[in-house]
């Protein structure tokens, strides 16, 4: 019997060495897969002579930008804009009209085809790249988190924030609520890209980590998409705490988001037809006007807020 029951209590112990093996080996083919990447060359390395970048945004200009993925398929087109640092900037369009692409260009994941983009009178391509990152935050529609805590997500952007800084950007960002409600509230695992949270609420531990970040340049591309329209209400009147000092880029569909903009850009096929205040736009009568009462027409019907019906694709 003690025979028997020794062995019976060495099995466990066995198994956990043959599955550490096990575990061991898959490790290793994905250890190799990680290297590779890691060994891969940076796909826009710094210029030999490069700078880094300023740690205040004074101004943001954009000179004749042309931008096309495919050669002879221009995406943007003749793209010039003045941007004040501080100030917030609209993107409105039709699906495909290029909204994002700026947004992409702004934050150097492309390279303009043709012209330049400059940062306080230098071009973002003579600067390090990681330097200018650092300038940066993006809240985007589809939001990536990561299978870890809240605490350790909202974080992310600033790995020496404290305890009252992280509670102090959940609550900015109305999401101290629904954290506090969760079984271990800011130390809950929330599974990999946040499968344990709701969309909406993806998105406010999102926006709280660009409220962490402090960042001098921020891009917010639908960033309330996933929100009810009272959650929504509740970050707008935190998001002024949000983007004071701060260039924005907005991408949204809902005119709350848009009407409070230094300038919008009505934009279609990759040029602006349209820039203004939204009083401006309002008075002038054009495209954006008949936008804006498409969208008011469609909540008085209860339908979806989007700036034209369903059937016939969102514009903005």
């Amino acid at each position: 019997m003690a025979f028997q029951w020794y062995t019976f209590l060495l099995l466990n112990p066995v198994w956990q060495i043959v599955n550490s093996f096990s575990e061991l080996q898959r490790s290793l083919a994905a250890m190799e897969r990680v290297f590779e990447v890691l060994a891969m060359p940076g796909d826009k390395p710094d210029r030999p002579d490069a700078v880094d970048a300023p740690s205040l945004v004074r101004r943001i200009e954009f000179e004749n930008v042309h931008f096309e993925y495919r050669p002879g398929r221009p995406v943007i087109l003749d793209f010039n804009l003045d941007v004040q640092g501080g100030s917030v900037v609209a993107l409105v369009g039709r699906s495909g009209a290029g909204k994002t692409t700026i947004t992409d260009l702004v934050a150097r994941f492309h390279d303009p085809s043709q012209g330049r983009i400059l940062l306080n009178g230098v071009d973002i391509r003579d600067l390090r790249l990681r330097t200018y990152r650092d300038l940066l935050a993006i809240v985007q529609q589809d939001v990536f988190l990561f299978d870890g805590s809240v605490r350790d997500n909202i974080a992310y952007g600033r790995h020496d924030a404290t305890d009252d800084d992280i509670l102090d950007a959940a609550r900015r960002a109305n999401a101290h609520e629904f954290i506090h409600r969760l079984p271990e509230q800011y130390d809950t695992f929330i599974g990999e890209r946040g499968v344990k949270l709701s969309g909406g609420q993806c998105q406010r531990l999102a926006i709280a980590r660009a409220v962490l970040a402090s960042p001098q340049i921020l891009i917010l591309d639908e960033a309330t998409s996933n929100l009810d329209t009272e959650s929504e209400q509740l970050i707008q009147a935190s998001m002024a705490a949000l983007l004071a000092g701060r260039t924005t880029f907005v991408i949204a569909h809902r005119l709350s988001t848009v009407r409070r903009a230094d300038l919008i850009l009505l934009m279609e096929e990759g040029r602006i037809i349209e820039r203004g205040t939204h009083a401006e736009l309002m008075q002038a009568r054009g495209s954006y006007h008949a936008m804006v009462l498409r969208q008011m027409e469609s909540a008085r019907h209860n339908e979806e807020d989007l700036w034209e019906p369903a059937s016939a694709g969102r514009q903005l």
